[in-house]
This record gives C-alpha cells, sequence and structure tokens, in this order.
C-alpha cells in the first residue's frame, strides 16, 4: 500500500510539473497550500532553498550579489543569501527598498547581513520583482539591473526577470538584462514559453512548492510515447493519408515526403502538376472526389502549395464538405471562412503562424485578444485544434486547456519547415492513436526533436532525413 501511495504521489507530482499558472492562478495555489497548513514565510524557504541550490551549482564557488526587491520575491533572495553563505559562498546583497511584507522582513532578519550598493563578481542573481509586476520598471531600477549584470559573469532570474509581464510574455522595458538561467518557484508561468520573454531567460528551471495539479491549468507540452505498428498492421490500418497539393508543388511535396515519416502506413499526394516524387511516394492524378471517396483514408492534409484562386478555394470547401479528419495549412488558412467548418463533425487541425493568426482573426472574429486567448477563441471557433506556431508554439482545443510547446530550434526559421510540421501533424492525424489535440502535440515534438538532431543550418530536406531518429527517440 506505502509503494502504491508513493507511486501516485510522484506520478501526481510529475503532472503538476508541467503546468503552467497565470498570475492569478498562483495566488490561489499558494493560498490553498497557506490554508493547509504553510505559511508564506516556510513557502518562502522551501522555494529559497530550492532556488539556492540552483545558484550553487552555477556559482561553482565564486561570489554571488543578489538584488532584493521590497516584496516576497526579494524575501526569496534573502533566503538564498542566507543558505548560500552557510555554504561558505561569499554573498552581497543589494536592496533598493527596504522589506515591506513580514515574511521578507523575517527573512532578512535571518540572513542577518547588511546590504551593499554595487556588486560585481560571478553570479548575479535577480530577485527585485516577480511574477505580479504589470508596470514598466522605473529608469534607475533597469539600469541597475542591467548594471549589475554586466558586472557578473552570469545572471540568473528568480521566478522571473524583473521587467516582465507573466501573463503576456510582453517585455515592459525597453533594456533588460539577458540572463543564462531562470528559476521558476512553484509552477512554470507563460512568459518562460512566450516571446519576447523566453528570449531573456537562458536555460529554464523549476523549484516545487507542492502546489497542487488542476485539471483547468495551462500546460507544457511533455514528450509523447510513440509506438510500433502491431505485428499484424498493414499500410491501411496504420492510416491512409491523402495531401492535397496546388499552384506550388513543392510545398505540397515536402509535406507529404514529411508525412512517410510521421506515423501513417500510406500516403498518397492529389496533384494535377508533375513533380518529382519519389518512388514510394503515390501520386495520385485523378479527381479529386475520388481521391475523398476512398473510405480507407484516414486523414486529409490541404493548404501547403495549393494556391489562392478560385480552384483552390474550390478544393478546399470540397474537401472540408466531406467531413473527414483534416489538416489545414499554409494557403487553406487565407481562404478558411466560418461556413466552410459549419456542420463538421470529424476532427479539423489548423497551423497557422503569426500572419495567418492575424487573417484568421479577422475571419473568426477574435481580433483584439491577447495571444492566449486568441488562440483558445479560434479553437472554440473552429471546434477543433489551433496549432499557433511560432517560436512560441500554443497549442488549443476547444473544450480543453492550452498547451504550450518547450522551445525548439530557430534554425527553424527557413523555408520548408512548416510543411514538414503540418505533414507530421497530418500523419499523426491519420494514425489517430489519441485527441486530435495529443497528435498535434505528437507531430510537433517530432518537428522539434528532428530539428535537434538535425544540428545547425539544415534545410527543409535535411530536417525530414531526421525524422525516422525523431521518431524512434520517443518509442
Amino acid at each position: 500500500m506505502v509503494t502504491a501511495i508513493s507511486s501516485r504521489q510522484e506520478l501526481q507530482a510529475a503532472v503538476a510539473s508541467n503546468q503552467i499558472l497565470t498570475v492569478a492562478q498562483m495566488q490561489a495555489a499558494e493560498q490553498a497550500l497557506i490554508d493547509g497548513g504553510e505559511t508564506v514565510s516556510s513557502l518562502m524557504e522551501t522555494a529559497g532553498t530550492g532556488a539556492a541550490d540552483w545558484v550553487w551549482r552555477l556559482a561553482a564557488h565564486r561570489p554571488v550579489t543578489i538584488v532584493c526587491g521590497p516584496g516576497n520575491n526579494g524575501g526569496d533572495g534573502y533566503v538564498i543569501a542566507r543558505v548560500l553563505q552557510e555554504r561558505g559562498l561569499a554573498v552581497s546583497v543589494v536592496a533598493p527598498f527596504e522589506p515591506r511584507t513580514e515574511a521578507a522582513r523575517a527573512a532578512r532578519a535571518a540572513w542577518g547581513g547588511e546590504p551593499v550598493q554595487e556588486g560585481r563578481g560571478g553570479v548575479f542573481v535577480d530577485c527585485l520583482f516577480g511574477s505580479g509586476l504589470t508596470r514598466a520598471l522605473d529608469d534607475d531600477l533597469a539600469a541597475c539591473l542591467c548594471q549589475l549584470a554586466r558586472g557578473h559573469e552570469l545572471a540568473i532570474a528568480v521566478d522571473l526577470p524583473s521587467g516582465v509581464d507573466s501573463d503576456g510574455g510582453e517585455l515592459l522595458n525597453d533594456e533588460l538584462p539577458i540572463y543564462d538561467l531562470t528559476i521558476a518557484l512553484g509552477a512554470w508561468k507563460f512568459a518562460h514559453f512566450m516571446m519576447p520573454a523566453m528570449e531573456i531567460m537562458g536555460e529554464r528551471r523549476l523549484v516545487d512548492i507542492r502546489v497542487a495539479h488542476s485539471d483547468e491549468s495551462a500546460q507544457l507540452a511533455a514528450p509523447p510515447l510513440l509506438f510500433e505498428p502491431d505485428t499484424d498492421a498493414h499500410k491501411y490500418r496504420r492510416g491512409l493519408l491523402g495531401v492535397i497539393g496546388g499552384a506550388m508543388p513543392g510545398a505540397s511535396l515536402l509535406a507529404a515526403q514529411a508525412a512517410m515519416h510521421g506515423g501513417a502506413g500510406y500516403v498518397k499526394l492529389f496533384t494535377t502538376y508533375e513533380i518529382g516524387a519519389p518512388a514510394e511516394l503515390v501520386v495520385e492524378q485523378d479527381s479529386l472526389s475520388s481521391l475523398l471517396a476512398d473510405e480507407r483514408l484516414a486523414a486529409i492534409l490541404i493548404g501547403p502549395g495549393l494556391g489562392r484562386d478560385s480552384e483552390a478555394q474550390a478544393k478546399l470547401a470540397w474537401t472540408l464538405g466531406c467531413d473527414i479528419p483534416t489538416v489545414c495549412d499554409a494557403d487553406a488558412l487565407h481562404m478558411l471562412e466560418p461556413s466552410m467548418v459549419e456542420g463538421r463533425s470529424a476532427p479539423l487541425i489548423i497551423t497557422p503562424h503569426a500572419g495567418e493568426l492575424a487573417a484568421l482573426g479577422n475571419s473568426f472574429g477574435t481580433v483584439g485578444l491577447d495571444r492566449i486567448d486568441e488562440v483558445r477563441e479560434l479553437a472554440e471557433a473552429i471546434e477543433g485544434v489551433v496549432v499557433a506556431k511560432g517560436p512560441d508554439t500554443i497549442i488549443a482545443a476547444a473544450g480543453e486547456p492550452v498547451t504550450l510547446m518547450p522551445r525548439a530550434s530557430s534554425w527553424l526559421s527557413t523555408a520548408g519547415t512548416g510543411d514538414v510540421l503540418a505533414g507530421l501533424i497530418a500523419s499523426q492525424l491519420a494514425v489517430g492513436s489519441g485527441r486530435p489535440s495529443e497528435l498535434a502535440v505528437n507531430g510537433c515534438w517530432l518537428h522539434r526533436e528532428a530539428a535537434r538532431l538535425a544540428g545547425p543550418a539544415f534545410t527543409a530536406g535535411t530536417l525530414i532525413d531526421h525524422i525516422p531518429s525523431a521518431y524512434e527517440s520517443f518509442l
């Protein structure tokens, strides 16, 4: 019995470590811990000690300077200072403000030192302001942060870099330090995985303070567990995917080639153009209606290279009207209208980049919302899944919590990699072993891992070559 309970506790801790909380949700979670017997000071001790462990590792016996703010984030800094001093490190504290909370005052008293005006040396730790900040730092404070960061070899932010909006990921000041490490306290915040804030955070690590898991919270996407085909599998049982091409056949060819490695057992490319397809890719040049009438068809991908003329619009309307599980990408997103998705029951996944998301906002009435709400509302409007791709990829599904992908290689910013992603997601949709949102996440992980394996300066074709090894990583 003890082993079983321990196992469940470990599982809950693992799930909780993936949740992403708003400022309000984090405050409620901390209050729940206090209602359960914790105090602000005990939570501060847990968070500060956990953060001190990470600072200790990076400091490697070098001196540390900590800037402490007036609130509980500053209190965390005083705990860090005390713990590091007890371990024998040279620690200086810069305190532009006196502590204004009871817990922060107690933490400063327990540290027992005297603040200094400035510091230089090995590691700078930012405990000035935490996740509750919603306005820009004044010029003097921002200059102080930047000066401290320049005077040290490494910079670490505790919970969030000061000057960052936690819920939206915006930078509240024009100039902020670049950090080598950001230590999240209790739970991830949206800014940890959203641009432009995540660009200044460096590596990110999480300190657990036993925050309970909430089924309503957003989640950081966990790596998938994929599987080998069943012993008696055949190509149709593994999933037949149809890829509909158009005026720019290269894009649909890239998507189809990616899909061939993404799990589906059979990929068929529909095009009326002559293309240099590999021998193993079936190219269908019969009518589109005959392709869509195939009862073995598990999913459709439409959009890469489709074009935006009247013929392309007709293909899109016809495809969506057939009510087959569908992924829409690229050109299809510029032509997608609410009337095209009305009455559908089959899964629909759309994969817009920022420009396509803006165009969809005009069509579906989600203009003017912040990015998370825009993606969430668009998913509800299409009653499907939205993969808002980019350096910060957000996945939303109707009736489900939002999922954010960990940061991927910036080398993905090259032509054709979006077509590869669409092919991978569509291939997983054809396999059909999970909710559509889970299958979209699977495709994103395969894309991310293939990019990691490809190294620097790859092309879309090179990225495709690394998909089998990426797939193996998740078996």
